[in-house]
């Protein structure tokens, strides 16, 4: 079970091929009767190991391991670490129920090694219900209020539509409406996206497409492109990754509406979860979200 979409392998190769050249690669498995019971996709730099991908692109990382057998993996793994000559182990970062919080800490503590760690940034989360109207009914009255005042708005501008698109070809070919739309919603997201993230933003959708896990939610008025988002279904999940709108319909709130049609569709797909991923921006708890503390962890050999 691959329970962290973030470490799955075209996820980490593509980040890999943009961004890992300065680095060793260490891809540790373990294995029991050549059954593998677990992988550590870490890299290395001197002496000092951490996880393949980084917290601008990949919200949480973990270790990917069969459980029940987490006390053997972590174990094995640092016991190979330190005949490498590693003494530092840089995670980060982490959900509250990672195997590193779960399990490596105690382990780690067991051993006398220094372990440190505290909480570096949140995570917002929804448990979806089965229908729409339940949905609303989580929201408080004045955020039920401004939903359906938003979306009644931008029916009356003009002829709306909302299509997602999931098939490889289709995804990657509005892929330029996307990253036009996103570096246009915000100046930091300009910024952002300099020429090597958008290489990696690139490469992310045809890896991901391909896998049959990646979603783009393109938000149209009069035939107009205006928003967009960028998400992924997998395990019963939808994580929200990435938006971006036409600043010039702002005024219509086509980002925050874009999100809500995000949501609308992952109910009715019966999805379980909606992931509002990183980040404590304030449009994630008006739709719902809940706190979810992440977690930087430090190990010491030394």
């Amino acid at each position: 079970m691959w329970d962290c979409i973030f470490v799955l392998p075209p996820w980490l190769d593509v980040w890999w091929h943009e961004f890992g050249s300065e680095a060793e690669l260490y891809l540790g498995a373990v294995r029991k009767g050549g059954t593998i019971i677990g992988i550590a996709p870490l890299l290395l730099r001197g002496t000092e190991a951490s996880f393949i991908g980084s917290a601008d692109v990949c919200d949480y990382l973990d270790f990917v391991i069969v459980p029940g057998r987490e006390v053997d993996f972590f174990n094995i793994l640092l016991n190979d670490l330190r005949g490498r000559g590693i003494s530092w182990l840089d995670l980060r970062l982490l959900r509250p129920n990672s195997t590193v919080l779960s399990h490596l800490t105690d382990i780690a503590r067991g051993l006398k090694y220094e372990v440190s760690c505290k909480v570096e940034d949140i995570s917002l989360e929804l448990d979806l219900p089965p229908t729409w109207q339940e949905y609303l009914a989580i929201l408080t009255q004045k955020q039920r209020h401004e939903v359906r005042r938003k979306l009644r708005r931008l029916w009356e501008a003009g002829n709306v539509n909302y299509r997602l698109l999931e098939e490889s070809e289709s995804a990657f070919q509005s892929m330029a409406i996307f990253l036009r739309l996103f570096r246009e919603s915000r100046q930091d997201k300009a910024i952002f996206l300099t020429t090597p993230m958008e290489s990696f933003f690139t490469s992310l959708v045809k890896a991901m497409a391909q896998a049959g896990l990646l979603r783009l939610g393109i938000l149209e008025l009069n035939e107009s492109p205006v928003a967009a988002v960028m998400f992924f279904d997998y395990h019963n999940t939808v994580f929200l990754y990435n938006n971006g709108y036409d600043p010039k319909y702002s005024f219509l709130s086509v980002g925050l509406i874009s999100k809500v049609l995000c949501i609308q569709d992952s109910v009715e797909r019966g999805r379980s979860k909606f992931d509002f991923l990183r980040g404590a921006e304030e449009y994630k708890h008006r739709l719902g979200g809940k706190e979810v503390n992440l977690y930087g962890c430090q190990i010491s050999f030394k």
